[in-house]
C-alpha cells in the first residue's frame, strides 16, 4: 500500500506480463559505492521504503500524480515525502533546502523538472545544484524504440551516459569587462575516470557490446582531449570483457543520431554534450515524454525523465505524457529490489501503448493524461 506525506509552499506557482526486453523492466545501474559502504541504502521503516518525490514546474505535477496513483493501484510498498519546490522561487529557498535533507535521508528520490531562469538576474539551476550537491555524478538516458509509437528510425536503443558535475555547468561564469564574459569548463581525470567505469560497468550487467566516447577533442585539445585520454585509459582496464570502443566527435555524432542511430550502444560523454545528444535520441523515438532516466552517484539515486523538458507550455492541460515518468519509477523500482512491481508496471505501460488502448497527443492520440494513466491501471 502507498501513502503521501505531502510538504507543499503556499502560493507557489492480471496475470502479470513480462514486457519483451525493455529498458525501464530490464535495465540494471551500476551501484558506484563499494558493498560495504552501507550508507548507500535506502530508508526502509518496516516493509515500506521511503522515497523523496519533487514534482517539480510545468507537468511535474500531473505527472507525479500519475506515478503516485499507479503505485497505489499497484500496492508499491513506498511511501513518498512530497516537496512542491519550484525553480520560480529565490536562491535561497528554505522548502528547496528542505528536499535537499529529505534526499539524504531518504537516499532514494524521484523528480519532475525544475525551472531554471535565464536572466542574468536569476539563480543557479535547483536540479544542478542538487546533482552536485548530493555528488550524483552518472546521468543515464535510455533511449529505445517503443512498440506501437511510429518513429523516424527503428532499431534503436541507446545509453545515454553523461558526466554531471563538471564540464560547462561548473557554474564558473564572470564578466571581465562590459561586453566581455569568461565561462569556465572544468574536466578532470578523477571523474572522468568514476564516469567512464560506470559506462563500461553499465555495459557489462546489461550485456552491452560497444561502448563510444563522444568528445570535441580536435579543438578542446587540452579539456576534451583529457576527458578522451581517461575515457581510452580506462576501456584497456576492461578489455578482457571484449567490449567494443570507439569515440567520436560530438557534431559528426549529431548527424550519425538522426541518419545511423542503430551503430551506437552505449555512449559517455561530459556534460553538456549529453544534454544535447539526450534530447536528439528522444526526437529519434518519438518525444521527449518517452524517455526515462535517472542520477546515480555514491550515496544518493534521484529518478527522472531523461530529456528534462519542463513543458511549461502544456501545463495544467491533461495532456502530458506520463511515460517517461512511469518508466523511470520501473526504474526506481529496480534499484529497491522490487522486480516484481517493476515488471507489472512496465508491462502495463507497454501494453497500453502497444494495443492502442490509450496514447496522448505526443504519440499520436487523443488521450489525456489522466485517461492514459486509468488505462495503465487497468492493465496492471
Amino acid at each position: 500500500m502507498l501513502s503521501s506525506k505531502f510538504i507543499s509552499k503556499p502560493n507557489v506557482v492480471a496475470i502479470q506480463k513480462i514486457a519483451t526486453r525493455s529498458f525501464a523492466s530490464a535495465t540494471s545501474i551500476p551501484v558506484p559505492a563499494p558493498a560495504e559502504q552501507k550508507s548507500i541504502f535506502p530508508k526502509k521503516y518496516g516493509s515500506k521504503y521511503t522515497v523523496t518525490m519533487i514534482p517539480g514546474d510545468g507537468i511535474g505535477q500531473e505527472l507525479s500524480g500519475a506515478v503516485k496513483d499507479v503505485f497505489k493501484a499497484a500496492n508499491v510498498p513506498v511511501e513518498f515525502e512530497q516537496y512542491d519546490v519550484s525553480g520560480l522561487t529565490s536562491e535561497d529557498d528554505s522548502l528547496f533546502q528542505e528536499s535537499i535533507e529529505s534526499l539524504r535521508r531518504n537516499k532514494v528520490g524521484i523528480k519532475g523538472t525544475l525551472f531554471t531562469p535565464t536572466s542574468k538576474l536569476g539563480h543557479k539551476s535547483f536540479n544542478v545544484t542538487m546533482r552536485k550537491d548530493l555528488d550524483m555524478y552518472a546521468s543515464l538516458s535510455l533511449c529505445k524504440n517503443v512498440p506501437g509509437v511510429d518513429s523516424r528510425l527503428s532499431n534503436v536503443d541507446i545509453a545515454i551516459i553523461r558526466e554531471n558535475t563538471e564540464g560547462e555547468y561548473s557554474g564558473l561564469e564572470h564578466q571581465s569587462v562590459p561586453g566581455v564574459v569568461e565561462s569556465l569548463k572544468i574536466i578532470t581525470r578523477a571523474k572522468t575516470e568514476r564516469i567512464a567505469r560506470f559506462a563500461f560497468d553499465f555495459a557489462i550487467k546489461n550485456n552491452r557490446k560497444k561502448v563510444t566516447i563522444i568528445h570535441k577533442a580536435n579543438i578542446m585539445k587540452l579539456a576534451d582531449g583529457l576527458f578522451l585520454r581517461t575515457c581510452r585509459d580506462v576501456a584497456k582496464e576492461y578489455a578482457h570483457h571484449n567490449i567494443e570502443v570507439n569515440d567520436m566527435i560530438v557534431d559528426n555524432t549529431a548527424m550519425q543520431l538522426v541518419s545511423r542511430p542503430q551503430q551506437f550502444d552505449v555512449m559517455v560523454m561530459p556534460n553538456l554534450y549529453g544534454n544535447i545528444v539526450s534530447n536528439v535520441g528522444a526526437g529519434l523515438i518519438g518525444g521527449p515524454g518517452l524517455i526515462p532516466g535517472c542520477n546515480i552517484g555514491r550515496e544518493y539515486a534521484m529518478f527522472e525523465p531523461g530529456c528534462r523538458h519542463v513543458a511549461l507550455d502544456i501545463q495544467n492541460q491533461n495532456s502530458a505524457n506520463p511515460t517517461a515518468m512511469l518508466l523511470s519509477s520501473v526504474m526506481m523500482l529496480r534499484h529497491l529490489n522490487l522486480d516484481e512491481h517493476a515488471n507489472r508496471i512496465s508491462s502495463a505501460v507497454y501494453e497500453t501503448i502497444n494495443s492502442g488502448k490509450a496514447r496522448t497527443v505526443d504519440i499520436g492520440g487523443t488521450s489525456t493524461t489522466k485517461e492514459f494513466t486509468d488505462a495503465v491501471i487497468s492493465a496492471l
